[in-house]
């Protein structure tokens, strides 16, 4: 059963996250329940980074049946444990510390520089056993999908990189710093896009070593557009109320090595998409207050992008610090180490806690904050009439309105 409209094309775009990836899976489970049964994947165009590529290569292998890639998808996230994305036996968790100290003793000299704080070789077999990817051409040759976008960043040249796999007359771009490639999709695009910068590995493709698709992408949609996107559902993995500030009467504590890592975490993988959205809502005001008879030939060519965003109602840290304890002894370790007795690990807790306990919950949240907006989201992937932007009003406030 045909569910894409004939002349718009809806791109999903999936952001990354790491443990996060499990809300975006509740999302999906929730569209899904929303279409009717049988029919083929909603979103011609598919765009992923790090966690988010891993769940768009499984939709895009699995085009002809979205209920059955979305059933598979939730099956891992719901019965994940971290052993299944990197080692974390005490030996192995015990030579990589004693590894990364010898080599800032000894100025890497005898025992080489370490190449990433944990193995993510589980992860790999894991990806290679379940994922066939030369599916991903067959969809695009049967008309089921039209591209697939997975983006890493090149530690060589210092750009962000879109691997792409799409229909023959799609093109590739080159932009300052970003640029799309078109490729035939296997494991080691995937592998790049997830390998988190000091924590996994990077991936070598035609001699050059990518990491994590978040660092260097500025522009996070840009990948759908370029791929013909007409609207785009963004499935994010933040929720957006900010803490309160310190005070000078309740000042707050100095970072834990832990704290500004899940920071870092934080800015990587969403800052950028927001920069992007707010970019892509001041285009769209600027193309629609402007009669098409008297645009300019210029404005012409600028399309507006219709836009949804998804996110998470909850605070994620406070799901993760509840489930803590479900993470392995060792890293729970490791991260007392980094944090001390604070709670300033619960953002990178969040990222890290590829446990059944927390995937779960956050599966439940996606689905439970999906179908709160059911009726604008089936309209938006069923290609009905809808606003420029739907987004949660907190977000939507800060997107819309020009600054007096």
């Amino acid at each position: 059963m045909k569910t894409h409209p004939d002349k718009i094309k809806t791109a999903l775009v999936m952001p990354g996250g790491g443990a996060r990836g499990a809300f975006q899976v509740g999302v999906l489970k929730a569209i899904a329940e929303i279409l009717p049964r049988g029919c083929q994947n909603p979103f011609p165009i598919i765009s992923g980074t790090s966690a988010g590529a891993i769940n768009s290569v499984v939709l895009a292998s699995k085009s002809k049946r979205f209920h059955i890639a979305v059933a598979e998808l939730a099956h891992v996230w719901r019965n994940f444990e971290s052993n299944q994305v990197f080692r974390d036996d005490s030996w192995t968790m015990l030579k990589s510390s004693l590894h990364w100290m010898a080599s800032i003793i000894l100025g890497g000299a005898l025992v080489g520089t370490p190449r990433s704080l944990l193995n993510n070789v589980p992860l790999r077999r894991l990806l290679d056993s379940n994922i066939r990817f030369p599916l991903i051409e067959q969809a695009i040759r049967d008309g089921d999908l039209h591209a697939l976008a997975v983006t890493a960043a090149g530690y060589g040249s210092a750009r962000s990189t879109t691997f792409f796999q799409a229909a023959s007359d799609t093109k590739e771009w080159t932009r300052k710093r970003r640029i799309g490639l078109r490729s035939r999709m296997d494991l080691d695009h995937l592998m790049a896009s997830v390998a988190v910068p000091m924590i996994f590995s990077p991936v070598l493709i035609d001699g050059e070593y990518f990491g994590d698709g978040a660092m260097r992408q500025a522009t996070p949609l840009s990948p759908a557009i370029h791929l013909g996107a007409d609207r785009i559902l963004v499935v994010g993995i933040r929720d957006e109320t900010a803490d309160p500030s310190p005070t000078p009467s309740q000042p707050q504590t100095f970072p834990s090595l832990a704290h500004i890592a899940g920071y870092m975490l934080d800015t990587l993988f969403m800052d950028g998409l927001y920069s992007d959205l707010e970019r892509i809502t001041r285009i769209n005001q600027l193309v629609d207050s402007v009669p098409e008879s008297d645009r300019s030939d210029a404005l012409k060519q600028v399309r507006p992008i219709d836009t949804m965003v998804v996110l998470p109602s909850q605070d994620l840290r406070d799901i993760a610090y509840k489930h803590r304890k479900a993470m392995p002894v060792t890293l729970r370790a490791l991260l007392r180490g980094i944090s001390g007795k604070s709670h300033s690990a619960n953002r990178l807790l969040s990222f890290l806690l590829f446990e059944r306990q927390y995937t779960r919950e956050l599966i439940e949240l996606g689905y439970k904050d999906a179908m709160a907006v059911r009726e604008e989201l089936e309209q938006f992937v069923r290609g009905g009439a809808v606003p420029r932007l739907i987004a949660p009003s907190r977000v939507e406030y800060d997107l819309s309105g020009f600054d007096s």
